[in-house]
């Protein structure tokens, strides 16, 4: 089975900085990979890059069979990127943003599946019909995890995902994730700090440092900057 996202010696360049400086990933269907590494290591590009956010450069980086070097826009309606940006509208209701993002992604009845995703998020009642101004950062964050949920993309890419939510927030999340992969087929790259909390979700883990990762290829970089950890059972 093809993988979902395939990278080999992949590099994105910020300006004259290489984010990425030389990427072997691969990620298997149904696979939830937490990317673990300090501040600075290329974990938000990485995701950004999967999202068809940022160019690759150099080398090779394939997601859901697609070329991103060749066309990076082809994945854009088939993931679902929760980052540090929101990309809601602030002048749209919750509602309408939701109902938005799943007529982006072409989704089958998109009111039915936006309703059903501020249901999930408790986004329901009053809340619905707010503008996205008016909410609290928390409430933006719950709308923002709300529209993958009503998109139901096949590659989630989560960046810090936990951050802005309140304990219960945090609980539905893990849920949502579990039910994406289990439910919907999904597949889950996902960046944290939060590796305690993380690597119960995850199948594997993986370190990035100086803008490349090393997943257990034959080709991996020096030692010193890169490590794989197994996740606990």
């Amino acid at each position: 089975m093809p993988f979902v996202v395939r990278f080999r010696s992949a590099v994105s360049l910020l300006g004259r900085f290489p984010a990425l400086a030389g990427v072997d990933l691969d990620v298997e269907p149904g696979e939830i990979v937490l990317v673990q590494g300090p501040n600075g290591a290329g974990k938000t590009t990485l995701l950004r890059a999967c999202a068809g956010l940022v160019p690759i450069t150099s080398g090779e980086a394939e997601v859901l069979g697609a070329d991103l070097r060749r066309d990076r826009r082809a994945v854009r309606r088939r993931v679902g990127l929760l980052g540090h940006a929101t990309f809601l509208y602030d002048d749209l209701t919750v509602a309408e943003n939701l109902v938005f993002a799943a007529k982006a992604a072409a989704v089958h009845d998109p009111v039915t599946k936006a309703d059903r995703a501020m249901e999930r998020l408790g986004l329901g009642g009053r809340l619905r019909d707010l503008a996205v101004s008016k909410l609290s950062a928390g409430q933006r964050r719950r709308v923002a995890l709300a529209s993958i949920v009503a998109r139901r993309p096949e590659l989630w890419l989560l960046d810090e995902p936990h951050a802005g939510l309140d304990a219960a927030g945090r609980d539905l999340l893990d849920g949502l994730i579990r039910e994406a992969v289990r439910d919907h087929a999904a597949t889950v790259l996902l960046a944290s700090h939060e590796l305690e909390r993380t690597s119960s979700l995850a199948d594997r883990r993986v370190t990035l440092a100086g803008g490349r990762v090393n997943n257990g290829l034959a080709a991996a970089p020096p030692p010193m900057s890169l490590e794989v950890a197994p996740v606990a059972p």
